[in-house]
């Protein structure tokens, strides 16, 4: 007997290789296995927005694989509202980081980017702020921009390994972001360079 999870797996990974018309071949397998699993109607539509913007299906397809941890109760409205406000930029994509972090704070112990930042001027540098709080709190990032300025910060007061650490757990909402892979690039510079001293 054929396993509709098992189809589902094999989907993914044609997906994620942007094989997307194997993909959809296979997500339209499975559901015909089980039609009435809502959540298999998703993915032909990411399939289908893939068709007109890889990216965004991209970090929408990601999106859906963090809420069905994060949340698995209301991660089909969550990824359903996602589909009905594609619309092309990346409004919705910050309003997701948004949601991730406003959820990181309120089950972590975190504090916001502005707040640390306040936080840098009292101390009077990064690596005097960042220290203080390395160890027992994590720092909330709700846009992009603070993302980039933040890593930024982490790589040039030689945090690399945490530099590395929040670029692998934003990379699935920025995935192909260029600005996001120039920190990858930066980071492995000064990598190279610190192990030269």
């Amino acid at each position: 007997m054929i396993k509709t999870q098992e189809i589902i797996e094999h989907a993914h990974g044609h997906f994620l290789s942007k094989e997307y018309d194997a993909a959809i071949f296979l997500y339209s397998q499975a559901l015909s296995l089980d039609p009435f699993n809502f959540e298999y109607k998703i993915y032909p539509i990411l399939c289908d927005i893939a068709s007109e913007d890889s990216e965004k299906a991209q970090s929408l397809f990601d999106y859906f694989s963090i809420q069905k941890e994060l949340n698995p109760d209301g991660a089909l409205e969550l990824i359903k509202e996602a589909i009905g406000a594609h619309d092309g930029n990346n409004e919705l994509m910050m309003k997701i980081l948004h949601d991730i972090s406003t959820q990181n704070i309120e089950s972590l112990d975190a504090i916001e980017y502005e707040d640390f930042l306040k936080m840098i001027s009292t101390r009077g540098s990064f690596r005097e702020a960042y220290e203080d709080i390395m160890f027992s709190t994590k720092v909330a990032i709700k846009s992009k921009d603070d993302l980039i300025d933040f890593i930024e910060q982490l790589i040039d007061n030689d945090f690399s390994k945490t530099a590395y650490t929040y670029l692998d757990n934003f990379q699935a909402l920025f995935a192909y972001d260029v600005e996001i892979s120039k920190l990858y690039d930066k980071l492995g510079e000064k990598t190279i360079e610190n192990n030269q001293k």
